[in-house]
């Protein structure tokens, strides 16, 4: 160890701190492996490549951050080649934007300066930054079942149950309220009345006879009452259904007349 130490121990060996690396260190090229499942995907690798290095983000050197993202992608292409494909996509815009950066800037107007390159990737990497850190202070906040969780108290009741109190006053709204609902029921007398639909075809028939047409409507006599003409139109439909009667309409929407089905002699 030296005799002044003006640095932070770079490791511990056994305990002892070590501020330099010794000549004869050997480190197998296996030693340090890379996996990018670590990473949620090729901006959070380019993320964690410029601010280890801290690179300004608004002025990337794209030279070196596209050589160690290469590097990077080409640890993991010989293990896992599906999740090396969007690194890939991703390097290949690395590349593109290190060539144009290498080209003469397009002619702009005057007064306007270049397109940076480098501008597209920059916002990109800028917005997922922000998303990232939105994510980790909503992932801080205490959450149910991870953080803590619901307390369930059991609190014993008294055996003999006390009963609230009632006053005269809430007896005479009572008694009032149920008067008012009182008042809002009404009730029906139902009466039974015997209807028969023979009888009623037969008032159809005699209606029809001695007319080419009638007109639907004038069969129904609607001072009888509801139930005298739901018998009527069921007598209607069973002379249909028996082809004693016809209903003909000339076109949509036009009167519907009623006859007695013609049968040849």
């Amino acid at each position: 160890m030296p005799l002044v130490v003006d640095r932070v121990a770079m490791a511990r060996l056994y305990g002892e701190p070590l501020f330099a690396l010794p000549n004869d260190l050997y480190i197998p090229p296996d030693a340090l492996e890379i996996f990018l499942e670590a990473f949620e995907g090729p901006l959070d690798l380019l993320l964690y490549l410029i601010r280890k290095q801290n690179f300004n983000i608004l002025d990337i050197p794209m030279a070196a951050l596209t050589r160690q993202y290469l590097s990077y992608v080409d640890e993991i292409r010989t293990r896992n080649l599906e999740l090396a494909a969007e690194y890939l996509l991703m390097a290949a815009m690395l590349i593109e934007i290190k060539s144009r950066m290498l080209l003469p800037p397009k002619k702009v107007a005057e007064g306007a300066e270049p397109e940076d390159p480098r501008a597209a990737l920059v916002r990109r990497l800028l917005e997922y930054e922000k998303m990232k850190l939105s994510a980790a202070r909503l992932n801080a906040l205490p959450q149910f079942g991870r953080d803590f969780l619901r307390a369930d108290v059991f609190i014993e009741q008294a055996l003999q149950p006390r009963f609230p109190d009632v006053n005269v006053d809430e007896l005479r709204d009572a008694w009032a309220s149920i008067m008012k609902r009182a008042k809002l029921i009404q009730t029906h007398k139902i009466t039974r009345e015997e209807l028969s639909v023979r009888e009623h075809m037969t008032l159809v028939l005699k209606a029809l006879q001695g007319h080419k047409f009638v007109e639907f409507e004038k069969l129904f006599d609607a001072t009888k009452g509801v139930p005298v003409l739901v018998v009527t139109f069921i007598a209607l439909l069973e002379l249909g259904k028996e082809t004693l009667v016809e209903i003909t309409q000339a076109e949509a929407f036009a009167p519907i007349y009623v006859r007695l089905a013609y049968s040849p002699l």
